[in-house]
């Protein structure tokens, strides 16, 4: 049963990037404030830098890590990434992002897919899966009317997922609704944020309390894991994260 009391409500989790110096001070009681709110899903990021700690401290809240951001494309460190998901129980990683050079013209975007492909290969072994997170730079750059975010799953293969960021999709330009719709079912995350869509970060506001259609946002992609994220904001992000988790559940999305 999920939080929220519901067994079939959509499953929620929080970026921590969102409390990256709360981590830094306190790694096991940030985790222990987010298990308070009811929450059992988290999703780290900098994986290789946290693990030997995450482990212990994720088992000790009771908290999961379905999924997780680290660098991959271009590292040479596959092996390393994906073996430390496996320990940690990490199903999908997600490269977070891909310099933006390599998406301003097809064969760029072409050759990032055959990375993230190639990627894929490796996590297979380790019993992970590989995917990709946008920010607006894929929105924003289209080539021949195809949003590069969209020419990227065209050459994916089946095995390489996407996680949409939605709000940095609506910075980029696009309807973030109309896209997962486009999408489908690549999508298996959806990064869920609030606020003005504007460049600057701190911007953002608690899930609900902003202006983006969060409700059509989820209702488009329904078989995707909800994660929480507030890159800034102009308050305390904690209190923020409470907020949005408070609200989707009052909403029934969560």
């Amino acid at each position: 049963m999920t939080a929220s009391g519901s067994d079939d409500a959509p499953e929620l989790s929080v970026q921590l990037y969102t409390l990256r110096e709360q981590l830094d001070e306190d790694l096991p009681g940030t985790l222990d404030r987010l298990a308070t709110l009811g929450l059992t899903h988290v999703e780290p990021f900098r994986l290789t830098d946290y693990a030997p700690a995450l482990g212990p401290a994720l088992a000790a809240s009771g908290l999961t890590a379905p999924t997780a951001h680290q660098h991959v494309v271009g590292t040479g460190a596959e092996e390393q990434v994906f073996a430390a998901a496996a320990a940690l129980g990490v199903g999908t990683v997600f490269d977070p992002r891909v310099d933006r050079e390599r998406f301003t013209s097809a064969d760029a975007v072409k050759s990032v897919a055959e990375d993230l492909n190639a990627a894929a290969a490796v996590a297979a072994r380790h019993g992970v899966r590989v995917g990709y997170h946008n920010h607006a730079q894929e929105l924003e750059i289209v080539l021949d009317g195809t949003t590069a975010l969209e020419l990227l799953a065209t050459h994916l293969d089946d095995a390489v997922v996407l996680e949409v960021d939605t709000y940095w999709a609506a910075v980029g330009g696009q309807d973030p609704v109309a896209l997962l719709q486009r999408l489908g079912e690549r999508v298996t995350a959806v990064h869920v944020k609030d606020g003005p869509a504007t460049p600057d970060p701190a911007d953002q506001v608690a899930v609900g309390s902003g202006d983006l259609p969060i409700r059509a946002i989820l209702d488009a992609a329904p078989q995707a894991l909800r994660v929480v994220e507030l890159d800034d904001t102009r308050g305390d992000r904690f209190t923020a994260v409470a907020d949005s988790c408070a609200w989707l559940r009052a909403e029934g999305l969560a």
